[in-house]
């Protein structure tokens, strides 16, 4: 398979299957996509739709039963666990709903692991700089139960561009949060990726994140559905009325 080096992920025919007693059920149909770099692009479904488990082979978290994914030039399809956690090191940051931080760490810490584990120079100052940029200068030195949950999602936001991913991955980023704690969560994560330039592709129930995104892929059924944006519809409704007159116009003469 060509991969486009234009792409910072190129998917084709990905399934994804798990055995369930005796029988086998099918959590994605065959499946192809391409993200180019530096877009932002939303998966959205219901529950159960497949888009998680979809998010997890395009991060290399899990390997797929058939079909070939490419992170960059990476075959994660092909990798091992060891290989797959030196990609995800090096190119991928996440973000996840349940937050996910090192409760013996303190929310300093918690954003210096991932430099640290990737022996990246300046950990401290790095993260201290992005708990700085989320607004929790003031509580590096407080652990995860002693943060509200914005705050903890804050710090995993901080956590997951400290070493400026080439990519990152987004599951539910407010789905645990009130509506006005989850506004500044959105903006707060599109703004830093603005300034890094980071791809990002997220997982969400949520049409109003969704529509922040560039590009909208819809899940259902282990399928994806590409969705027609509003500027979109508008611009073809436009197209369509001035060929209308054209036409009438031309049928006048």
């Amino acid at each position: 398979m060509k991969v486009n080096s234009e792409n910072i992920l190129t998917v084709s025919k990905l399934t994804k299957s798990v055995q369930v007693e005796a029988k086998t059920l099918s959590l994605l149909q065959p499946l192809s996509l391409e993200v180019k770099s530096g877009e932002t692009l939303a998966i959205i479904g219901s529950s159960g739709s497949g888009k998680t488990t979809l998010l997890s082979l395009l991060a290399g978290l899990d390997v797929p039963t058939s079909g070939e994914v490419y992170l960059k030039t990476h075959a994660l399809h092909q990798y091992n666990e060891e290989q797959r956690s030196e990609v995800r090191a090096n190119h991928v940051g996440f973000i996840f709903q349940q937050f996910l931080l090192v409760s013996s760490l303190t929310a300093l810490e918690n954003v210096m692991l991932p430099a640290e584990l990737a022996n990246l120079p300046d950990a401290k100052a790095k993260a201290e700089s992005l708990l700085e940029q989320v607004g929790l200068s003031n509580r590096g030195h407080h652990y995860p139960s002693q943060l509200s949950g914005g705050e903890q999602q804050r710090v995993a936001i901080a956590r997951a561009f400290i070493s400026n991913p080439d990519i990152l991955f987004a599951d539910e980023p407010t789905g645990n949060l009130d509506s006005k704690t989850g506004l500044h969560i959105e903006n707060l994560l599109f703004d830093l990726n603005e300034q890094h330039g980071t791809t990002l592709v997220l997982v969400t129930h949520d049409q109003k994140l969704a529509k922040r995104c560039e590009r909208r892929l819809e899940m259902d059924a282990g399928s994806l559905v590409e969705q027609v944006s509003s500027d979109e519809i508008k611009q073809a409704n436009s197209k369509e009325d001035s060929l209308e007159k054209e036409y009438s116009n031309g049928a006048g003469v």
